[in-house]
């Protein structure tokens, strides 16, 4: 697969942008609701083709302070594939345009980045941003022929482990809510185990901030 011959991406999330529309504040601009950071939108404010749901086999996890989100830790991947893991995302079908726009918005960096397509599905990963917080793209396969790309840091942030902002965790309910056959008691059941929130005083009160997500 040549990088000529690719002009859209399945963008795979994980995060808050499970939920559609927070994920469309990257596209058309926009503050989500729940957080503080107003987003440019993409150059092509096109919405998705497609979207749907995705089994992610790497280790999800919750790390770093986000302004976005009141300070709360946020959502990240261990780099390294682990076939027992399965971590629920979601994929958006989206232009490449659009998707490098993207990843500059989460790196909330202006310049030029540079993605080699080739290099990474090659490698199965490509840092395209030292001391990023989601500079290291993954690839998780393709559908149709269509790559699935998905990104997290491009190191293991374990030593920052922090708990996220319930509002964070509400936004990330909704978005599962969207695209899976999922109840609340199944969404706290999920998130209950994951680093961040496991073994903390947040994980005693999931019951009181997802028990009616609508």
């Amino acid at each position: 697969m040549s990088q000529q011959s690719i002009d859209h991406i399945w963008y795979a999330c994980y995060g808050s942008n499970l939920k559609e529309e927070r994920f469309m504040c990257y596209i058309s601009g926009g503050t989500p609701p729940g957080a503080v950071r107003n987003f440019k939108g993409c150059t092509d404010k096109t919405h998705p083709l497609a979207s749907n749901n995705i089994i992610i086999h790497h280790e999800l996890y919750f790390a770093k302070k986000s302004v976005t989100w009141n300070g709360g830790g946020i959502c990240f991947l261990n780099p390294k594939h682990n076939e027992n893991v399965e971590t629920l995302g979601r994929r958006y079908l989206i232009n490449i345009s659009q998707f490098t726009d993207l990843v500059r918005q989460e790196l909330k960096f202006e310049g030029e980045i540079e993605i080699d397509l080739e290099e990474l599905i090659e490698n199965g990963s490509y840092n395209c941003f030292t001391d990023g917080r989601y500079g290291l793209l993954l690839y998780l396969g393709e559908i149709d022929g269509v790559p699935i790309v998905t990104f997290t840091s491009e190191r293991l942030l374990y030593e920052e482990i922090n708990p996220p902002n319930p509002n964070y965790l509400i936004t990330i309910a909704g978005g599962l809510k969207e695209i899976y056959d999922i109840n609340n008691q199944e969404i706290i059941d999920y998130l209950k185990f994951q680093k961040g929130i496991k073994d903390t005083e947040l994980e005693n009160k999931l019951d009181a901030i997802l028990g009616s997500v609508d």
